[in-house]
C-alpha cells in the first residue's frame, strides 16, 4: 500500500538497487523475436504489420532524406508505447512518470535534428530565428523569442509526456481508492465509481498510445526543418 499518491512514481528499488533499468528493458522482452520460416504465426504477422503502419505513418511529414531515421524513430515509438502501457498494469512502474528518463530521451535526439540541419543546410536553420521581412526595430526581441522557442522544444517535450501519463495514474489511483472506501458505506455510489474508473482506464489506454505517438511526431516534424 502507498503511503502518499506520488509513491507508485518513486523508482523501485530490491536490496537498494534500482530496478529502473530492469523495468525499462523488460518490456522489449515481450516482442515475439523474428525466425527464419517462410510462414511465420499470426502474432508475428500481426507485429510486422503493426511495424509497419506505424513507419509509415511516421514519414508522412518527412521528405526522402528524412527517411533515413526511419529506424530510430519507429524504435522509440515501440518502446514508449509497450512502457507507457504496461505501466497501466497493477503493481507495475512506469518509467516515463519520469521527467529525468523522458528528458533523456528528448534532449539527445532534439540535439541530433539540430545539428543535422546545422551541418546540412546551416543557412536555411538558421533563417527561422529571423523571418524575412522582420523590420528592424523588432530583431533583437524577436530573435530572442525565437532562440527561447527554439532551446526549450526537448524540455516541452519531456514535461508532456510527464504531465500526461502522471496525471492519469493520479486519477486512477484517486477514484480507485474512492471505489473501495465507498463499498461498504455506500455500494450504489461505489457502483458508480467503479464505471468512472472502468471509462477512466479505457481513457487512459488510449492516453498512453497518443501520447507516445505525439512525441515521437513532433521529434519528425523538428526533424523536418533541418533536412
Amino acid at each position: 500500500m502507498n503511503l502518499t499518491l506520488f509513491d507508485q512514481f518513486s523508482s523501485p528499488q530490491l536490496l537498494g538497487i534500482p530496478l529502473i533499468l530492469l523495468s525499462t528493458l523488460f518490456p522489449a522482452l515481450l516482442l515475439p523475436s523474428p525466425n527464419n520460416r517462410w510462414i511465420t504465426n499470426r502474432l508475428s504477422a500481426l507485429q510486422l504489420w503493426l511495424f509497419q503502419l506505424i513507419t509509415k505513418q511516421l514519414m508522412v511529414p518527412l521528405n526522402k532524406a528524412g527517411h533515413n531515421w526511419a529506424l530510430i524513430l519507429s524504435s522509440l515509438m515501440t518502446f514508449l508505447l509497450l512502457i507507457n502501457l504496461l505501466g497501466l498494469l497493477p503493481y507495475t512502474f512506469t518509467p516515463t512518470t519520469q521527467l529525468s528518463m523522458n528528458m533523456a530521451l528528448a534532449f539527445p535526439l532534439w540535439l541530433a535534428t539540430l545539428l543535422t540541419g546545422l551541418r546540412n543546410q546551416p543557412s536555411i536553420s538558421l533563417a527561422h530565428i529571423l523571418p524575412e521581412g522582420t523590420p528592424t526595430p523588432l530583431i533583437p526581441a524577436l530573435i530572442l523569442i525565437e532562440t527561447t522557442s527554439l532551446l526549450i522544444r526537448p524540455l516541452a517535450l519531456g514535461v508532456r509526456l510527464t504531465a500526461n501519463l502522471t496525471a492519469g495514474h493520479l486519477l486512477i489511483q484517486l477514484i480507485s481508492t474512492a471505489t473501495m472506501a465507498l463499498l461498504s458505506i455506500m455500494p450504489a455510489i461505489s457502483i458508480l465509481t467503479m464505471l468512472i474508473l472502468l471509462l477512466l482506464t479505457i481513457l487512459e489506454l488510449a492516453v498512453a498510445m497518443i501520447q507516445a505517438y505525439v512525441f515521437v511526431l513532433l521529434l519528425s516534424l523538428y526533424l523536418q526543418e533541418n533536412i
